[in-house]
């Protein structure tokens, strides 16, 4: 199981609007050389940002900017808007367990109770996390690096 690579890619496409809007236009060129991504797939990402009400994007190359403060946007915020997860369901079940085995014919009952334990806790910790924590990482490392 993995999450899509468009969770992180989105948290990188943050973090570069926040530490370079103030000094360049960010398009999908300049984040596709950040993130060494095509253009094409940054642009659906933010569209997906951008219908989930988390960036705003001016055409041509008028560049993307944040809609919200920071603090009020969390991981989770981003996760559901790129959606990760298919039919928001983190882990996908394999397709007709044998009702002729015992485990086969119960797995339903033995595993899914505890599978949506583990995506609530999953879902929980990205809620905890805002973009304003991502800010304060990034300057930290951009400072480091800068020394």
């Amino acid at each position: 199981m993995q999450i899509s690579s468009r969770f992180t890619l989105a948290i990188h496409i943050f973090a570069c609007i926040d530490a370079f809007g103030d000094e360049y236009k960010v398009t999908s060129d300049f984040l596709a050389g950040s993130t060494n991504v095509n253009p094409v797939v940054i642009r659906k990402i933010l569209g997906q940002l951008k219908g989930a009400g988390l960036i705003e994007v001016a055409r041509g190359t008028g560049g993307t900017t944040v809609a919200k403060p920071l603090k009020d946007i969390t991981f989770f915020d981003v996760y559901q808007a790129v959606e990760c997860v298919e039919n928001g369901e983190l882990f996908h079940f394999h397709e007709n367990p044998s009702t002729n085995c015992p485990v086969g014919r119960n797995i339903h009952h033995i595993l899914d109770d505890k599978l949506l334990r583990v995506q609530n806790a999953l879902e929980k910790e990205l809620a905890s996390i805002t973009l304003a924590d991502l800010k304060r990482d990034t300057e930290k490392y951009l400072k480091d690096e800068s020394q």
